[in-house]
């Protein structure tokens, strides 16, 4: 076991050294479906492919939503980079077939101008540019030891009169392994159909033949938009969680990225704990990414018992270099 599993090691956390020559950025549509989702997950820089045992599983691994054997809700509210907000509603059910989860996630950017060659200061129109996922999941504990995870879900990006459409599956597996404290996560998002972008923002006239003498001929037709593939991200992750003298435990995490749009990665973080109830984390996300500009992270947290409840309020600052400093707020339930 100790064999394969230094093979696992090394073949993840060496294909950075690998790294295609040309990374492809900006390759893809639907780029919301990067931003990860959780307080505490950005606040271990993102390293939570073998951590995932809440909602937040639902972005991460969905096979980490049977590691909770609770029922649970998650609202996580992010400030991200110049004026952009996203928002994310989650929850995940227990079933004598496994657990069930759903979840919602919009980022909107608010009203703004139309404008035009003739208008460069506004027409006095207004239009909004969003995207939208919906998203369905079940996930199942095969053995004590191994459990996996599978996502269907629509996208939908949109801006003034015109729209694109997707279809997505995510795919995970988490395992506990022999060794005490050490689990091990993979998983792919995003793979699904290309999105091309539709409606009347598309329509023009145009002439049949400009060089005619006559009278122009025009006739309707549409600009012709490419189409885009999704973001696909391979996730593959390891985390060993350890208990201290005096209450204490620290986990940590990482987690070893192969996108289809950007240059290989590494995201490191840990987490602190006291009694379970008050946890300090820190993170490094995109090691190795080119040109990246994320940078460390930081984040606390707390957990409440309520009766037979349990609730968490957790806050991450994201460093995000010349972007800005994105924050987030998450708070959530089991029960």
């Amino acid at each position: 076991m100790k064999r394969y599993l230094a093979i696992a090691v090394l073949s993840a956390f060496c294909f950075p050294l690998m790294s295609q020559t040309v990374s492809k950025t900006g390759t893809t549509a639907a780029q919301f479906l990067k931003i990860g989702i959780g307080a505490r997950a950005l606040g271990m820089g993102g390293a939570y492919s073998a951590v995932s045992n809440d909602a937040t599983a639902l972005y991460w691994n969905p096979a980490g939503l049977s590691s909770n054997k609770k029922n649970g809700i998650l609202l996580d509210h992010q400030d991200w980079i110049l004026d952009v907000d996203l928002d994310f509603i989650g929850g995940s059910f227990k079933t004598p077939f496994g657990t069930i989860g759903a979840a919602i996630s919009a980022m909107h950017m608010g009203e703004m101008e139309v404008t035009t060659t003739r208008d460069p200061e506004g027409t006095g129109e207004k239009f909004n540019a969003g995207s939208i996922m919906g998203q369905l999941t079940f996930s199942r504990s095969l053995t004590d030891r191994f459990s996996f995870g599978i996502s269907a879900k629509i996208i939908r990006e949109s801006i003034y009169n015109s729209k694109a459409n997707g279809f997505a599956l995510d795919l995970g597996t988490l395992y506990d392994t022999q060794i005490p404290g050490l689990t091990m996560g993979m998983s792919i998002s995003n793979y699904g159909t290309k999105m091309q972008m539709e409606g009347r923002d598309m329509l023009l006239q145009t002439e049949v033949d400009p060089g005619l003498e006559s009278d122009p001929i025009n006739i309707n037709a549409n600009f012709a938009t490419d189409s885009y593939e999704l973001p696909l991200i391979f996730r593959f992750g390891l985390a060993y969680k350890k208990d201290l003298p005096n209450k204490l435990s620290i986990l940590i995490a990482a987690d070893a990225l192969h996108p289809n749009d950007n240059t290989e990665s590494i995201n490191l973080g840990s987490e602190l704990a006291f009694k379970d109830f008050l946890f300090l984390r820190s993170g490094i996300a995109s090691l190795y990414q080119r040109d990246s500009v994320a940078g460390i992270s930081l984040g606390c947290g707390i957990k409440l018992k309520i009766a037979n409840s349990y609730y968490h309020i957790d806050y991450t600052f994201v460093d995000m270099g010349p972007l800005g400093d994105p924050q987030k707020i998450t708070l959530a339930t089991s029960f």
